[in-house]
């Protein structure tokens, strides 16, 4: 057995092969010049071995009272165990068995609802599409009482507390999972709006950012101020940019977006409005992540003056939303559930949106009754990615140019 020896700062390994051998006057004096020595061991398997050999080698049940003594003090002394472990260990060693370490048994409450009644849980929710708590509630109740079925009989008296907690267990999970898949129609599109800084309390231009879910078709604009008589046009503008039919229009909670003005003008276009929940930014977050990754990485956080709106629209609209529809991959999400029934997002395919909407089945019958496949194809193929984002980034420093110097915000 290997002991590590420790003296002062001094650590060293000690090789006991032969240490049970000793008789008791050299454990007496081993133990007389050790007293300044500690002792202990390195693997809890090797160390109970070796007492358990020792033990038989001295022929401890034989020996009087104080060889016994000495033994124990020996052992404590090259295990570094205490005297009640030792103890423990002779006393393994008289009765029989073997010295060797207990498995470890967990003390664990009683599972009340077992494995079987999650998966009864889960089979209910899965019939009647995850209901609430008291609903559910009340269905586990009558299942028991109204219509006599006893595999119900412990979920009967489920509290709504526990059942939901039931719901987030990984029995659960792996039985059922629910998720809303991606709408794989084009035209229902996230909307915000990306300010331009402040500066000596006059606001900047404005921005708005439009991305369809599906395909991730991104439409800019820019507005010198956020009110219905500035902000009519840009949106006109910004819908008509779009190579497919509107079907949705989704923007933030902002009173820019939720007026009767803007209401008037999509319900002129047949296009449904929505909005997004408050205190839930995960709604838009495809939006608000393109507002960092496109709208800042381009246009930076330094204020630009309102009336340069005017430029900027004009520098969207021929140039910049043509770089970011046909030349500039984005990332695809794609669900996956792994064995503990997580949904997890993966992104394996990079494609420009107009590649992710070519490949849409029946793309024809979703286009706009003026725009072709072909006609898209072509724009797409005018020139390559690389000649798009050089033609994009020298208008982007002509319109920076045009700006006076600015301050810093």
């Amino acid at each position: 057995m290997s002991l590590e020896v420790r003296f002062g700062m001094l650590e060293l390994i000690v090789s006991m092969e032969a240490g049970e051998c000793l008789s008791p006057e050299q454990m007496r004096a081993f133990l007389g010049a050790s007293d300044e020595v500690a002792f202990k061991g390195r693997q809890r398997d090797e160390v109970y071995a070796w007492v358990g050999q020792t033990l038989k080698q001295q022929r401890y049940e034989g020996l009087k009272r104080d060889l016994r003594g000495l033994v124990k003090r020996y052992l404590a002394k090259l295990t570094g165990l205490s005297r009640a472990q030792i103890a423990r260990l002779i006393a393994m060693y008289v009765e029989g068995d073997p010295v060797q370490p207990k498995a470890y048994g967990r003390r664990r409450f009683p599972q009340r609802y077992t494995l079987e009644d999650i998966g009864l849980l889960a089979a209910v929710d899965e019939a009647h599409e995850t209901l609430s708590g008291p609903a559910t509630r009340k269905l586990l109740h009558r299942a028991y009482y109204d219509f006599k079925d006893a595999q119900y009989q412990r979920l009967a008296e489920l509290s709504v507390a526990q059942m939901y907690r039931l719901r987030k267990s990984r029995a659960y999970r792996q039985r059922r999972v629910v998720y809303q898949p991606t709408r794989p129609t084009p035209g229902y599109l996230r909307v915000d709006t990306v300010h331009q800084g402040d500066l000596d309390g006059v606001k900047g231009v404005c921005h708005i950012n439009a991305v369809d879910e599906v395909t991730q078709w991104q439409i800019m604009g820019a507005t010198a101020q956020i009110s219905e008589a500035y902000l009519l046009p840009v949106l006109g503008a910004m819908l008509a940019q779009f190579p497919f039919r509107v079907r949705g229009f989704i923007p933030t909670n902002g009173s820019e977006y939720i007026n009767h003005t803007v209401a008037k003008l999509l319900n002129k276009l047949l296009i449904e409005q929505t909005k997004s929940r408050p205190r839930h930014s995960n709604d838009n977050g495809l939006v608000e992540t393109k507002n960092g990754a496109v709208v800042r990485k381009h246009m930076g956080y330094g204020h630009i003056a309102a009336p340069h709106a005017a430029a900027i629209q004009v520098f969207y609209q021929e140039y910049f939303n043509e770089y970011l529809n046909f030349h500039r991959p984005c990332g695809v999400p794609e669900e996956t559930i792994n064995a503990k029934g997580k949904v997890k997002r993966v992104y394996r395919w990079y494609a420009t949106p107009w590649e992710i909407l070519r490949q849409l089945p029946g793309l024809a019958g979703q286009l706009k009754i003026d725009i072709t496949l072909h006609e898209l194809e072509s724009r797409a193929r005018a020139q390559s990615n690389t000649a798009a984002a050089l033609r994009m980034q020298a208008a982007k420093q002509k319109l920076f140019a045009s700006f006076p110097q600015r301050r810093s915000a």
